[in-house]
This record gives C-alpha cells, structure tokens and sequence, in this order.
C-alpha cells in the first residue's frame, strides 16, 4: 500500500480542484433552504487542517479498531449543524418516493416503508430521520444536489471525526470525563431509549449539534478494521469507497449506547442483522427494520465539483 493509498479518492471523486471558481460561495455559516418548503438545513464552515485521528494509547476505552492513531489533513468544507429529520427527509420520500404497488424500479426510488420505522418515538417538530440505509443517506444527498444546484454528500469518517473532535485531542470533544456526557448527548444513561429532537443539547466548539449520541451517523466509507493501517501516514482526505453492502462505516454512538460508544474515536459499522426482519425479498436497499438507532447529517465541500464530477461521484458510490 502506498503512504497515501487513499488520498485521491475523495480528491478524484467528490473534491475536485478542477471545481469551477465561479461556484463557489463564501466561507460562512449559511441556510440551505429545502426548495418548496419552510425547511432549512444548517451548514457550519469546518475549515481545513490536520489532526490526529483515532484512539491514543493511553485511552483505557479504546478498541483495536480505532488504533494505531495517525496524522490526517482535511481540506475546508460545510457540515450540518444537525442530523437531518424526519420533516426534511419526508420531503424528498414524498417528492421522489415509489407508490404501493408501483411497477418503478425501488432501486432507484424510496418504497414504502412497510411498518413505522420511527417505532413511535417521533417524525414531525425535529426528529432525526432514522432506520434508513447508507444508500437511501446518499440519494437524499444527490435529491438536494439536483434542487438546489449545490454538491451534498455524507463525509468520510476521517471528516466526521476532524468535526466532532472540533481541535480537541481528548475522548470527548469537552474532556476525558464521561460524567460530562449528559450535557452534549442523548445516550443509554439519559435518553429513555428513545431518541430525542435534534439541536437540545450543547453543541461542540464548532457549533455541531449531537454529533455524540441521539443517533448514530452514516459516514461515506466502507468499514474496515484495518483502516488506520490502510489509511498510512500523513494521510490526505482518506476514505474507503464502499466495496460491499456489509459492513458500511457509522459514528457517533446513539441513544442506546454506553459512554464508551460516544468517545470522538468510536468506530461502529452495519451488518446484515440490522435487517433481519424486512419482510421483502430481496431485502430492502432503503429501510433497516433492526436500526432504528441510525441516522446521518450532510457536508458540503467548499471546492464544488463540475457536474460531470458530481454526477459520478453519486453513480459510484450509488452503483447497484
């Protein structure tokens, strides 16, 4: 493996520098207005930088996964302030959604969903949108791309982590202490196994909101246990295209999840069981029966993609 096996691939794929200049906006926090809505979404300005990514040593809770720890450079770009919701992703179900009994390919469209996904825990007044794949994450992602002109995406996890860390270097994003926790996330201790509205805990020092806890969060990757040692060193923009429907990389821990789920450095993925009980065969490419814990939030690069480069990206990462 080259020192910088992945480096190109977020470059080649979604962060062109061929991005034309005239596109671009300026780096500030801004509202992406969901187009024939009230609905905002958000974006923070997450500049670029380097920082040291995975568990140190020292940690008492890290896991082999999240080792050994390496330097990563992230280039500028936006992230949500907070997980998308239900409100908003039903907009996107309603304008693109497959009907009952709709001869469409579900492939490329959302089905139904076959029982409440929510298990009644909330969909309208900022509930994060739950239950759905990496997949259905993504063509949200390219929905709004096509309304409103801009290139969205899920971020790669080496982002997902460089925003939650928000420059710290410890466990948490406010300190190593967990009895902190309740402060910033909804988690097994406090959320009564139910998630909560997005936005009611304090946010990082970088304005992102539940980036611990309520649900966990989709990242663009594929999962791998190795990935530190397949990132390198000094790596660039790091990510592992998915390769396979299982197992596909998310973080964050949820409101199900102990203290230790929630560290910056936590890595968790999906699996087959996350859909044990879809009724459809062959199983469903939109809804997890079993993750009623998962949920994701956007970015925006601040190098926009031509949209030749946009459309492939999303016909890669969409491909069947």
């Amino acid at each position: 493996m080259k020192k910088h096996g992945f480096t190109g691939l977020l470059a080649i794929m979604s962060l062109s520098i061929s991005a034309q200049v005239n596109n671009q906006q300026e780096f500030k926090p801004y509202n992406e207005k969901v187009p024939g809505t009230q609905f905002e979404i958000k974006m923070v300005p997450i500049q670029g930088g380097s920082f040291t990514m995975g568990s140190p040593e020292s940690d008492k809770s890290k896991k082999p996964n999240e080792t050994p720890q390496k330097k990563v450079s992230i280039e500028p770009f936006w992230m949500g302030a907070y997980e998308i919701t239900h409100d908003i992703f039903d907009v996107f179900f309603r304008d693109e959604g497959t009907p009952v009994g709709s001869e469409v390919d579900a492939v490329t469209r959302p089905t139904p969903q076959y029982i409440d996904l929510s298990w009644g825990m909330g969909k309208t007044g900022g509930f994060p949108v739950n239950s759905m794949s990496q997949d259905a994450a993504l063509m949200f992602c390219r929905w709004l791309y096509k309304k409103t002109g801009v290139f969205y995406r899920l971020p790669s996890e080496a982002e997902w982590e460089y925003g939650c860390r928000a420059g710290s270097t410890t466990a948490y994003p406010f300190g190593n202490d967990p009895k902190e926790l309740g402060k910033y996330a909804w988690f097994k201790g406090n959320s009564k196994n139910k998630y909560q509205k997005v936005g009611q805990k304090e946010p990082n020092a970088w304005g992102l909101y539940d980036m611990l806890g309520n649900v966990s969060e989709w990242t663009l990757d594929q999962y791998d246990e190795k990935y530190f040692e397949k990132i390198g060193d000094d790596a660039k923009e790091p990510v592992i295209p998915p390769a396979t429907r299982y197992p596909r990389s998310v973080r964050g821990g949820s409101y199900l999840d102990a203290p230790e789920n929630l560290r910056s450095a936590s890595r968790q993925h999906s699996e087959a069981a996350w859909n044990k009980r879809d009724p459809q065969i062959p199983r469903s490419r939109w809804w997890l029966t079993d993750a009623m814990f998962v949920g994701f939030r956007i970015v925006r690069p601040q190098q926009q993609p031509t949209a030749a480069e946009a459309n492939a990206f999303y016909d890669k990462y969409l491909k069947k």
